[in-house]
């Protein structure tokens, strides 16, 4: 499928759609998400939100796409922080500074491998957060110069987000779930 003919037909879809070179994949396979998941999407939204307001940034939910840097791909992130312009009539972003991915057993390998080499192409972005969902752990990838580096936090603690100038903590993230 052609990157236009994706963009044509992703409004109409019965079901949302990851477009990766060419090739469509459907998203949550099963029915939805797990209550794990799903509180967890919810309270990293929820702390984000107004820390990326009081910067003049916007945070979306997993409705909102992000398109990779070299377009051919489009992704939708359980979160995406970006300070673009807002335009009301965009379905994607191009300049996210954060993204998270909640991890699921179906999507733990391209979390890790496919979406972190798209994800991490992007100039704009500072931090990609994976987090993991059976336990208290979130992998915070950090950009540093031209070099990405890797900090794993587990039990607690507080991940430095830059491009909010803020902290997310591991009980925020976990609140009511772990």
């Amino acid at each position: 499928m052609s990157v236009e003919e994706y963009l044509r037909t992703e409004p109409d879809s019965p079901v949302k759609r990851e477009y990766v070179n060419g090739f469509v994949y459907p998203l949550h396979g099963q029915a939805g998400t797990s209550d794990a998941h799903d509180s967890i999407v919810g309270n990293i939204f929820f702390r984000l939100f107004p820390l990326a307001l009081a910067v003049g940034c916007r945070a979306y939910t997993s409705d909102m796409r992000v398109r990779s840097a070299d377009g051919f791909s489009y992704f939708y992130p359980d979160t995406t922080v970006t300070c673009e312009p807002r335009q009301d009539d965009a379905r994607f972003k191009v300049a996210p500074c954060l993204l998270v991915e909640v991890l699921s057993k179906s999507t733990a390998h391209n979390d890790h491998n496919g979406k972190y080499h798209a994800y991490t192409a992007l100039p704009s972005l500072q931090t990609y957060l994976i987090v993991e969902q059976i336990e208290r752990r979130v992998y915070v990838y950090q950009r540093e110069g031209t070099r990405w580096t890797m900090l794993e936090y587990a039990g607690s603690g507080q991940m430095p987000l830059p491009c909010l100038a803020a902290e997310l903590s591991l009980d925020d993230i976990y609140e009511g779930v772990l």
